[in-house]
Parts: C-alpha cells; sequence; structure tokens
C-alpha cells in the first residue's frame, strides 16, 4: 500500500526529517536527501505500522462483536411483565 501524503503534510515531514537529522546526528541533508529518507521509511517501515494497526483494529472488533450479546439484547414476551405496563422495551441481557 502507498503511502499517500498531502504536499503540505510532505513538506512538514521533509522540514521535520531535515530537523532531526540536524539537531539529533549533526548532519545537514538537502531537500533530495530528506525525500529520499521519507521515501525508504515510507515503503519499507511505514508497513509494519500500518499492519500493527490493522491487527489492532481487528482485535479491537472482533472484542466490541464478543461483547455485542451482552450489550444489545432484546427481551421477548414482555407484554405481560410483572410492572403491569404493556408494550416492549429494550433490557440488558441477564
Amino acid at each position: 500500500m502507498k503511502l499517500h501524503l498531502e504536499p503540505a503534510e510532505e513538506s512538514e515531514l521533509l522540514d521535520s526529517i531535515q530537523r532531526f537529522l540536524s539537531e539529533e546526528l549533526e548532519l545537514d541533508a538537502s531537500e533530495l536527501q530528506a525525500r529520499m529518507l521519507l521515501g525508504y521509511i515510507a515503503g519499507e517501515i511505514a508497513p509494519f505500522a500500518y499492519n500493527q494497526g490493522v491487527a489492532d483494529a481487528k482485535r479491537h472488533f472482533q472484542q466490541a462483536n464478543e461483547e455485542l450479546d451482552g450489550t444489545c439484547f432484546e427481551q421477548g414476551l414482555t407484554y405481560w411483565d410483572s410492572s403491569g405496563r404493556h408494550g416492549k422495551h429494550v433490557r440488558r441481557k441477564p
């Protein structure tokens, strides 16, 4: 999956890369060098973060699916309930 960046986002990332290289590693990088490093990171490292995000989302939805019965449950045969009210209403599963 190719990482799509808006021009403003790409510009901010390139500035950040150049600043990181300068302040943390004491290296002066041109815009072309920063762009090449961004391309490398996007192509080689970003897929690991993407795959982790997909796995986290999958785990979240599986957990939400498992909790669905306890969260959304409609009791049947409620017309003659003990409170004397007629009609149906939604209750949590006992």
